[in-house]
């Protein structure tokens, strides 16, 4: 059987109430889109799980939700903490130019003189822009073990390219 790609989306938070809801903290871009997503794998104990999401509600300011299986508080109380997980194939398909961050992990990334930066190792959400974690190659020649590139598109972030897995930045290698 073919492991299939993961994407988290989201994290169980406390017990609220009697009657197994709980808290959710959504990682999706609109934070209702959560439960456009089924089933939810639900990461407990090193041992994930697929988890059938019963029903859900604005509650204040956040959201909670009712798991199949979870009757009551202590119940719910076991899954504080737990990571939420869908597979990748449930995500839109999108344009050729367009990318999830996930895709740009493990990218290499050269700049416009061809200096090879290092591999991109995450991507930061910084509030005014991201930026690209680049975990630079063990003998860069400046010294450095990581470099942070702010991604912006046509002022540093020249061209991604999907196919191929590499990055083209305006960016000084000293940095």
């Amino acid at each position: 059987m073919k492991q299939q790609e993961l994407m988290m989306v989201g994290r169980l938070g406390a017990p609220h109430g009697i009657r197994g809801w709980m808290k959710v903290n959504p990682f999706t871009e609109d934070r209702e889109g959560i439960f456009e997503y089924r089933p939810w794998l639900v990461t407990r104990g090193g041992v994930q799980q697929e988890m059938k999401v019963l029903d859900w509600r604005r509650q204040n300011n956040g959201l909670i939700v009712r798991l199949e299986g979870v009757e009551d508080r202590d119940a719910a109380a076991a899954y504080t903490n737990c990571d939420i997980s869908i597979s990748a194939d449930q995500l839109a398909e999108l344009p050729e130019d367009e990318f999830y961050w996930r895709e740009l992990i493990g990218c290499k990334v050269v700049n416009t003189q061809g200096y090879d930066m290092g591999t991109v190792s995450g991507v930061l959400e910084t509030g005014a822009n991201d930026v690209l974690e680049i975990k630079a190659n063990p003998k860069d020649a400046f010294g450095k073990r990581e470099r942070l590139v702010p991604f912006v598109p046509e002022q540093f972030i020249l061209e991604v390219n999907k196919s191929d897995k590499l990055i083209t930045v305006d960016w000084d290698p000293s940095f």
